[in-house]
């Protein structure tokens, strides 16, 4: 199906920077910005109401768009009693213990919106304003109309380590603490003051599907204290090239947020930008939909520009979340944007990180090593891997390609250590395990031609799998490799229990939308 046309002619996108093309459909659309954002108003386009069914029509086509901009709080138009929060999903701030980002959404302006927090469900004392970020979306003539989309942040510091808390979302007319409004209470935990035993989860690639509520079912059962969504978070943009050209719906993340919040309102949903989070509508890297969506950590090189890399510690644990957009050879469109600031950034941060936790655990979109259909992205190698050899990171977690796909220890490109499953590996000796989770729910993707899949109670070990990886003049140079050690082509996650004390471990698993387990090892540093 040919791409539809959105403004900019496909093949003058392709020799544009994403700066380029925003500046050239800003020019284009900004005429019309009041225009068509009254007529989505007044039309009751927007989605997300209370009781409107799905939250989206496909007759209403949405549109494309300009930049992410602060809404006063007092600016509301109609009776906030009948306007309904949605999508609730909470972010850690720089650090756990003490700070905590609450996010939600509503689908018209409301007046002084806030969060109540409290230690019991009922006596929600505290009170914190909350900012509003106005996402307008306007018009391509003949395709879609115009959305305008609401965002509102919390942010909540000085909070007590290892706390349970109670908070409730409202606005003039809506009070979370009133009896009637009493469900939409939820509660969170913050990090302990010392590290202790506890679980997290990952993946990538999710979309909005029955097989992303799964998962998403499966992960709030093993209670993890936080999650890491490795990109490509909705396909909003359905195309992923970075480009104006690219289709995007912009109510999509509406579903996605509602999809998602009965698990993100209580556990910490910590995101990174993967190719189809390249939105170029909204800034002339993309990232200004994922500002006005998201609360991320602040702690990284540039976090007004590029929210998707961070770092927080969460008990023995250091987590760095870093954007492969920057060093892609596969998808160039933000390829050098931070003109190497990211990259001496990551130096610095998991220097610090080494003598501070037991585990660095990375996560990020474009796949180091796998075999799967994008195979592996060269500029990652290029660009990081001498800093993930250089501060022995211990585990390395990727997306992009639609599998589960796991490696043995990799050290100097080559198998360190074989590690099947069931296995121990120690970084410091036998290098760096690389796992592709990107089965969270979008369509499922295949290894190469007569690789079978292998995992436990199913294992085919193969000596060695023909694939490729991607070069900087964006060819697929052909590898035979020796690292592919697990391989399952089925929706999946990560699920990572660490373990504090004087045996410090990580004991990682990959569970199947089943439920049944499809792969474990474990991490041990020293041992």
């Amino acid at each position: 199906m040919d791409t539809p046309d959105v403004g900019i002619p496909p093949q003058l996108a392709r020799r544009m920077s994403m700066a380029e093309q925003y500046e050239y459909l800003r020019t284009k659309y900004s005429r019309r910005r009041a225009l068509v954002t009254a007529g989505a108003v007044a039309g009751g386009l927007l989605t997300g109401c209370s009781g409107s069914g799905s939250g989206t029509d496909t007759a209403s086509r949405t549109a494309s768009p300009l930049s992410a901009t602060s809404t006063p709080t007092g600016t509301g138009r109609v009776n906030g009693s009948v306007v309904t929060p949605f999508g609730r999903h909470l972010a850690f701030g720089a650090d756990p213990k003490t700070q905590m980002r609450i996010s939600w959404q509503v689908p018209l302006p409301v007046k002084k919106p806030y969060v109540r927090v409290g230690l019991k469900p009922w006596e929600l004392s505290r009170k914190i304003e909350a900012e509003v970020r106005d996402l307008h979306t306007p018009e391509v003539e003949g395709q879609r109309l115009a959305v305008e989309q609401y965002y509102l942040h919390a942010a909540l510091d000085g909070l007590r380590p290892g706390t349970t808390y109670y908070y409730g979302v409202g606005h003039e007319g809506f009070d979370p603490a009133s009896k009637e409004r009493h469900s939409t209470v939820g509660s969170f935990t913050t990090a302990p003051a010392r590290p202790e035993t506890f679980v997290f989860t990952a993946f990538g690639d999710q979309g909005v599907t029955p097989d992303a509520l799964a998962n998403d079912r499966l992960i709030l059962g093993r209670q993890p204290s936080f999650h890491l969504h490795a990109g490509d978070i909705c396909y909003a943009d359905d195309t992923g090239h970075g480009e104006k050209s690219d289709y995007y719906a912009p109510t999509t993340w509406d579903l996605f947020l509602k999809q998602t919040e009965p698990v993100a309102k209580s556990v910490p949903w910590m995101v990174t930008t993967g190719n189809h989070d390249m939105e170029a509508w909204y800034s002339p890297n993309g990232y200004g939909g994922q500002s006005a969506r998201w609360a991320l950590p602040d702690n990284g090189f540039d976090a007004k520009n590029s929210p998707g890399v961070y770092s927080f510690t969460y008990g023995n644990v250091g987590v760095v979340a870093l954007d492969a957009n920057d060093v892609s050879y596969e998808i160039p469109a933000n390829k050098g944007y931070s003109d190497g600031r990211q990259t001496a950034w990551l130096d610095r941060r998991l220097g610090e990180l080494r003598g501070q936790v037991d585990f660095i655990v990375v996560f990020f979109h474009h796949c180091t090593y796998s075999t799967s259909t994008h195979a592996s992205d060269g500029g990652v190698r290029d660009a990081w891997l001498p800093l993930f050899t250089k501060h022995q990171v211990d585990l390395v977690i990727n997306g992009h390609n639609h599998v589960y796909e796991r490696t043995d220890a990799i050290k100097g490109g080559k198998v360190g250590r074989r590690v099947p499953v069931g296995a121990s590996t120690d970084p410091t000796k036998d290098g760096i395990v690389y796992v592709t989770a990107g089965g969270a729910g979008k369509s499922l993707y295949h290894f190469p031609a007569g690789v079978k899949d292998s995992y436990e109670g199913k294992i085919a070990d193969r000596e060695s799998v023909k694939t490729y990886h991607w070069t900087k003049s964006r060819d697929q140079n052909p590898d035979t490799v020796e690292w592919s050690r697990v391989r399952y082509t089925g929706y999946s996650f990560l699920s990572v229990e660490a373990e504090a004390g004087a045996s410090p471990k990580l004991k990682v698993s990959a569970l199947a939308q089943s439920g049944e387990r499809i792969d474990y090892f474990e991490v041990r540093r020293g041992a």
